[in-house]
């Protein structure tokens, strides 16, 4: 046996990749499916799409690879987080659509909690803010408006899980309701420093524990697959939520390495080793993963709009056809030119945390055009990431390494990875392998396999592709950034 599959379920579509035992990859398929937006603010997934489009990729990749099934040592699962299913332990089927972290429907219950003083009790105990992007509330919202729904689930009918546990489910044909410690952390309702479920604040969100998974580390055994589904059992060994695995996948195994992903939003990690460190800056304290038992923890930053933003220039103004068109416009924009755009399209992520901003454009001009907007579009996602490292620095001190590891779909324009390390004033190392994700799950299903090695001799093995070195003048880039900063108040105000 000498691959592994990795499973890559997120916010659009979902991705199977089949790696070598040197973690090199062999073969993938990937399909997207329907994004459901019932009301503003609202969005949904069809649980049935995530699962049948997991299962038609990974068989297709095997098929791509041309092996059998019996040469596969392990399946890696790392999906999109806090997104929240409901289903009937018994027929396996949902209750209702999924409510992807997107999803801002709880806003008004988070504002509730917040005002009766609940907030500093759950940050403490989960790292987490009172928002709507964390399960804990979804979870609530679905029991409250499912007729029934609370009374079955304290009677053991019913089972709760964020993607990865709907994946297991479904692979192992209901034998096994798991998920791991990086997912568990992201639902508001787990006790990072207890590592176990916080029967206090399932209490207070009224949700019976009995619906909750069983948590296991991220390199571990999650139950084998349906003999049918690909043909024999093969072990589900590793798993973690789509940042964490990225935080693998880039080796950032030492504390004050930092790693910024590029997808759908952008989730910046620093790895904060054994210290679990409060944030006075507003962003969130979270488990960066969990082997043998032992916790390392990170500070995060959540961007809900970055790739997001490109899909709106496609999507929304039309203005492209592609995602690769950005960069040819953002270099032909008018230098004179100063359009700002704040794509608060779901709110605003940390360190601001306004779940009722929404989207604005400043400094448009006669002239603005296509170009303008493509560059003010890709030019947000430099600015966001430099809120977010303003604040972890201020976190952690001088102990941050200065330089920012990348990943992720938009990592491939060079234009905006060069304005990152600009807007930063430090360097940005872009690897050679950019799926970072995929294969942060691959080598938790290979380290728990022993296929691959341990972490300090994986680190070694990361392989830079490009260093962009800051080129803009420090003048400039503070000058640039407190443009934004004003923008972003002027959103806020709104």
């Amino acid at each position: 046996m000498t691959h592994i599959l990795a499973i890559d379920q997120g916010t659009t579509s979902s991705r199977a990749i089949l790696f070598d035992a040197a973690l090199r990859p062999v073969a993938q398929a990937q399909a997207e499916f329907s994004q459901h937006f019932p009301q503003p603010g609202w969005v949904e997934h069809d649980p049935a799409d995530l699962w049948s489009t997991v299962a038609s990729t990974a068989r297709a990749a095997i098929e791509k690879a041309g092996i059998g099934s019996d040469r596969i040592a392990a399946i890696g699962i790392t999906n999109q987080r806090e997104t929240t299913i409901l289903w009937d332990r018994t027929t396996g089927q949902p209750l209702h659509k999924a409510i992807v972290w997107q999803d801002r429907r709880t806003a008004d219950t988070c504002e509730a909690l917040r005002a009766a003083g609940h907030e500093p009790m759950i940050t403490a105990r989960t790292g987490l803010l009172l928002d709507p992007y964390f399960s804990g509330t979804k979870v609530k919202w679905l029991l409250d408006h499912i007729p029934g729904a609370r009374d079955r689930a304290a009677q053991g009918e019913l089972a709760f899980g964020t993607v990865d546990s709907w994946l297991i489910w479904n692979l192992t044909g209901g034998r096994v309701h798991a998920t791991d410690a990086t997912n568990a952390a992201r639902t508001l309702l787990y006790n990072i420093a207890s590592n176990e479920w916080d029967a206090e604040i399932c209490g207070l969100l009224d949700i019976p524990m009995q619906i909750l998974p069983e948590v296991r580390d991220c390199a571990a055994a999650f139950g084998a697959t349906r003999p049918d589904l690909f043909g024999r059992e093969i072990p589900i060994l590793g798993v973690a939520g789509d940042q964490q695995a990225a935080t693998v996948g880039q080796a950032c195994f030492r504390p004050g390495m930092m790693k910024s992903t590029y997808g759908t939003g952008c989730f910046a990690l620093l790895n904060t080793g054994a210290d679990r460190v409060p944030s006075k800056n507003r962003l969130l304290t979270t488990i960066a993963y969990r082997l043998d038992g032992r916790t390392t923890y990170a500070l995060e930053g959540s961007i809900f709009i970055a790739g997001a933003v490109v899909q709106w220039l496609r999507d929304g103004l039309k203005i492209i056809r592609e995602a690769r068109e950005t960069q040819p416009l953002a270099e032909a924009a008018e230098a004179a030119q100063e359009v700002v755009l704040v794509p608060a399209f779901t709110g605003l992520g940390a360190p601001y945390w306004r779940p009722d901003c929404r989207g604005a454009v400043y400094g448009l001009t006669r002239n603005s055009g296509p170009a303008e907007f493509a560059r003010a579009a890709l030019e947000s996602v430099g600015y966001q990431t430099r809120d977010l490292l303003e604040a972890m620095r201020a976190d952690w001190g001088a102990a941050a390494e200065g330089v920012l590891r990348v990943d992720g779909g938009m990592v491939a324009s060079d234009w905006t990875m060069q304005f990152l390390a600009d807007i930063l004033g430090a360097p940005v190392d872009r690897p050679v392998v950019t799926e970072t994700t995929a294969l942060g799950a691959a080598y938790l299903a290979g380290l728990q396999a022993g296929l691959c090695p341990p972490p300090e001799d994986f680190a070694r093995a990361w392989a830079l592709e490009r260093r962009f070195a800051p080129a803009m003048a420090a003048e400039e880039r503070d000058r640039r950034y407190a443009r934004w900063q004003r923008a972003v108040q002027a959103t806020m105000s709104v």
